[in-house]
């Protein structure tokens, strides 16, 4: 029961994976363009090396925080007080390791975190800035995607 570091690695890729995708023009990317304001000549000016860097750690990021969602054997570990030595929790892993460990458990979770979380989040912001539904709805939906996604390969990958 420990931190898969190469399967956070991979999730952390997912975004910028989905993020190609789904920011396509023939996908969402005109539509979010024209939400936003955003102009082919504007996207050019930006700093690539800072843009995917820092999307990359701070994907990492939620890949990480995503573990704590998506794989209740840690949630046991915490419960247990981080006492890999705890009678209960060897008891507990003894009944039930690896029952909720795959990757649909892992999409159910990552897909409850977009929509519970991300959604909510961007919502919020959203709404101050009086942004349309239609730009919520591009960014949110990124969102709950990748999440699922890397919630999925975050708790499949064992």
């Amino acid at each position: 029961m420990s931190v898969n570091f190469p399967a956070l690695v991979v999730a952390s890729l997912v975004t910028l994976f989905i993020g190609f995708i789904w920011y396509h023009p023939k996908v969402f990317g005109t539509a979010w363009m024209k939400e936003t304001g955003m102009t082919e000549e504007k996207a050019k000016q930006g700093n690539l090396i800072k843009i995917f860097g820092l999307t990359l750690l701070y994907s990492f990021l939620l890949s990480f925080m995503l573990t704590q969602i998506v794989n209740h054997e840690i949630g046991a570990l915490q419960a247990a007080g981080g006492n890999v030595n705890d009678p209960a929790l060897k008891e507990f892993l003894k009944a039930h390791h690896g029952k909720f460990l795959s990757f649909k458990h892992g999409l159910l979770h990552g897909i409850m975190a977009g929509v519970l979380f991300a959604f909510p989040v961007i919502t919020i912001n959203s709404l101050f800035e009086q942004k349309s539904w239609k730009y919520i709805l591009i960014n949110a939906g990124y969102w709950i995607i990748a999440l699922g996604i890397m919630g999925a390969i975050i708790c499949g990958w064992q």
